[in-house]
């Protein structure tokens, strides 16, 4: 039985030259979960766990990325990746695989401890909020989403009815490009304050009473969420462009409503 021989010269597959000139414009891997710290308004930090997603361009003339150097950088940035090093880790994608533009995703849970309005009783409440980056050009693109749920009551259903109004839980997503530092707290408060009420993990009887004629009081529909999320966001000279939308989860319908605002500063 002859033992098997390792070649003294591995041939690289992927630097190989690729005939179809056609150039790549996102190429990587998808879905590779890494352990992360993030700081938080309060002056902590949170040890989270993301979901990344990390993409190179690949120019024409090459036939595949060497997808192995993606996972070798997150692993030798195990200790280190976070808000204020994502640039960094980007820019070290370009050289790494040796491309001249670089998209990097990583979302993550992110946890607001949060006093009932009456009580007072504290509970974590639980937000979905990516971090999103490019390099174009030489250019660092910093884009921040945040998905914050939300509770609205219907003012058709309120003008209508002799008693009661339809609510129902919804999704405000908003996506800021900023040029400058900006605490996720302040993205989720400034969501939560236009909504007809906020959510909490915790309530007793006295919250949730509060909570519900709050409501009542503060109708909307999915348009004057997102009109007024926006309003509010315009105000803000850290923030470029901005995405708002608002998915409500109908409570007396078997769809959805939605609306969205796009908007520059």
């Amino acid at each position: 039985m002859n033992s098997p021989t390792t070649p003294t010269v591995i041939e690289d597959v992927q630097n190989a030259e690729d005939k179809r000139h056609l150039d790549i414009d996102q190429v990587g891997i998808k879905s590779i979960k890494h352990p992360i710290t993030v700081k938080d308004r309060s002056g902590g930090s949170q040890h989270t766990v993301a979901n990344f997603n990390m993409y190179v361009h690949l120019p024409h003339n090459f036939k595949g990325t060497h997808m192995s150097r993606f996972v070798e950088i997150l692993n030798e940035n195990q200790k280190a990746i976070s808000v204020e090093s994502f640039e960094r880790i980007l820019r070290e994608m370009l050289v790494r695989l040796e491309s001249k533009a670089c998209d990097l995703e990583m979302t993550f849970p992110y946890f607001m401890n949060k006093s009932a309005p009456i009580s007072g009783v504290k509970s974590l409440l639980d937000y979905e909020v990516s971090f999103i980056g490019q390099i174009i050009n030489d250019k660092f693109i910093n884009t921040t989403k945040v998905i914050v749920p939300v509770t609205s009551l219907c003012p058709c259903s309120k003008k209508i009815s002799d008693y009661g109004a339809h609510n129902q839980r919804s999704h405000v997503t908003v996506t800021v490009q900023t040029n400058d530092f900006v605490w996720i707290e302040d993205i989720i408060e400034t969501i939560e304050k236009q909504a007809s009420s906020e959510l909490y993990g915790l309530l007793k009887r006295p919250d949730e009473k509060y909570v519900t004629e709050k409501a009542y009081d503060n109708p909307k529909f999915v348009e004057d969420m997102v009109r007024d999320i926006a309003t509010e966001l315009k105000k803000s000279k850290k923030i470029d462009n901005f995405i708002v939308e608002s998915e409500n989860f109908e409570s007396i319908h078997n769809h959805s409503a939605y609306a969205l605002i796009k908007g520059t500063n």
